[in-house]
């Protein structure tokens, strides 16, 4: 890889596309956590490569290549998010389907009430296998930082769970 980058920033447009081939699912994956619409997603990854091929030779390490990718994509979607942001498209009023599952659901509600970084760092280490490594490089913060980050993140959850559940049993909603 590390051969490619440098042959890219060479101007190696075959090396180029090689790295984006290979980075395309892990670039979709961050963007998904910060976008939820699939064109928005898409959007977001085409901006991404076009910007990385343009600003390639600023990247001064080429063993931190998909570290300086990943940063141009989530600056990118939160551009995109910010944009977006008083936007309420009618399928998230939709009831979700039935096959989903109730803990699908739930866990998507309880994400929704944390803030957006607790979200954001929740759903890339626990939903799509972000290592705590890359998020430190992410994040550009030590990765005790991250780990702390995580756990402060997943208490807030936690606090927030317990409370809605406390809150719907003494509503007579709780089974």
């Amino acid at each position: 890889m590390i051969g490619d980058v440098q042959k890219a920033r060479k101007g190696n447009v075959r090396a180029f596309e090689r790295l984006m081939n290979s980075h395309k699912v892990v670039m979709y994956r961050v963007a998904k956590t910060i976008l939820h619409s699939d064109a928005d997603c898409a959007d977001a990854m085409q901006e991404s490569m076009l910007k990385a091929f343009e600003n390639l030779k600023s990247l001064r390490e080429p063993a931190y290549f998909k570290t300086w990718l990943l940063r141009i994509v989530i600056n990118e979607c939160n551009r995109i998010h910010r944009h977006n942001k008083k936007v309420v498209e009618i399928t998230e009023r939709m009831a979700p389907a039935a096959d989903e599952g109730f803990a699908k659901v739930e866990i998507e509600q309880l994400l929704m009430t944390l803030p957006q970084e607790d979200r954001d760092l929740l759903k890339l280490y626990h939903i799509e296998d972000i290592s705590i490594k890359d998020l430190a490089d992410l994040y550009r913060a030590p990765e005790n930082t991250i780990k702390t980050w995580l756990r402060r993140a997943r208490e807030k959850a936690r606090r927030i769970w317990e409370e809605q559940e406390v809150y719907e049993w003494k509503n007579g909603s709780g089974n």
